[in-house]
């Protein structure tokens, strides 16, 4: 599948001061010949869905818990963080706060999705609990291994109706008509709080743990700017003892899905590029690291044509990450691949994410033009 003879694309990266990060899943682990791609040139890896909050949470546990928290089962997580610690990958930790597909008994009266909602203490002092547990369990388990966690995952909201007009963060408050039950019940600040729960359980561990919020669209100006306003509230929301802003945010994660949603239309245009290496600039200004955390560059036609535009866009693509790093500015620390492999067959939510010609890798594990162009683009 991949020639012996090529250098890593993590071993280029470094070069150029980022991490080559991709994505795994408990399906792709039974797959050899994907691991086998992951190892030969990834130095980082993100869990599509297992450390997530609605994978880790033991609803049947959580019901007879002795101490009234919730409980975790990190079965499925361990074996997948067990096997990048195996191979000499790191991880990044994604996600402790999330709205979407959260669970709704996390936030019930002793866990009884037949009873009321608890109170907002109730649910803060679940949530530091769960974010200390989480944090605390994979840095003893696999020390080192996670090198930085998204702690907050799309807080800001799409609409103006999904926010408070007066809100310059635009956290949302609903998503596709359903509340976010993270601000409707641990209160307006949860992005800040679940920020400093992070922080204390880090310092806690004394780990070398960075610390990101994550979010889509962040290269389209109004998402931008939002995003600026949230990390700067978060870095102003506590003190240290003698009276300065503790530094709660590290990094911001940059969700890399580049083109038309679910349409050729708006794939690969190259206006998109400038914009993006204009938000890695912006959002490293205070001193922020900057991580492109899911990227998959949309593709939805396998012709010679359009193939051939996508390996050329991905070229440019990384020449621009490889460029906005100099030898004494290197804001972007990490670029992590999440349309990784082409798939032809694929439908429903993944058709649009991602498009099924986005991959680096075609369906058979062969590498594409795509990739011979990244990897030419972060030669020396």
């Amino acid at each position: 599948m991949h020639s012996q003879s090529l250098t890593p694309l993590y071993a280029l990266a470094e070069k150029h001061g980022f991490k080559m990060g991709a994505v795994y899943s408990p399906w792709s682990m039974k797959n050899e010949a994907y691991l086998s791609y992951l190892k030969a040139h990834f130095n980082s890896v993100t869990c599509a869905n297992e450390t997530k909050a609605y994978s880790l949470l033991d609803h049947a546990a959580s019901l007879s818990s002795p101490d009234g928290m919730p409980v975790m089962n990190y079965r499925t997580a361990d074996m997948m963080i067990r096997w990048a610690r195996e191979n000499n990958i790191r991880v990044r930790g994604h996600v402790l706060v999330w709205d979407a597909y959260m669970t709704d008994w996390f936030f019930r009266r002793d866990y009884d999705p037949e009873k009321p909602y608890a109170d907002r203490e109730t649910m803060r002092l679940r949530t530091r609990y769960y974010i200390h547990q989480v944090v605390t369990h994979f840095e003893e388990t696999f020390p080192g291994t996670i090198y930085c966690w998204d702690v907050v995952n799309e807080a800001i909201g799409d609409h103006p109706d999904e926010w408070d007009g007066s809100d310059a963060r635009h956290i949302r408050t609903i998503r596709g008509g359903v509340d976010n039950l993270f601000k409707t019940h641990l209160g307006n600040d949860y992005v800040e709080f679940a920020f400093l729960c992070a922080k204390e359980a880090v310092e806690k561990l004394g780990a070398d743990i960075k610390l990101f919020y994550n979010d889509y669209n962040m290269y389209y100006p109004w998402k931008r700017d939002a995003a600026i306003q949230l990390v700067h509230s978060i870095n102003h929301y506590a003190r240290d003892a003698a009276g300065q802003y503790r530094k709660l945010c590290d990094g911001v994660g940059m969700q890399g899905y580049i083109g038309g949603y679910g349409k050729q239309q708006g794939c690969m245009d190259e206006k998109d590029i400038p914009d993006i290496e204009k938000a890695i600039r912006m959002y490293a200004a205070p001193g922020l690291e900057v991580h492109l955390t899911e990227m998959a560059v949309r593709n939805y036609e396998n012709t010679p044509e359009m193939m051939e535009k996508h390996a050329d866009f991905c070229g440019k693509l990384f020449r621009m990450f490889a460029s906005v790093n100099t030898e004494t500015e290197r804001p972007l620390t990490c670029v992590a691949v999440w349309g990784m492999q082409d798939h032809p067959d694929i439908q429903g939510y993944g058709y649009r994410m991602n498009g099924p010609y986005c991959g680096l890798i075609d369906e058979n594990h062969q590498l594409k033009k795509s990739f011979y162009a990244v990897h030419d683009a972060l030669k020396p």
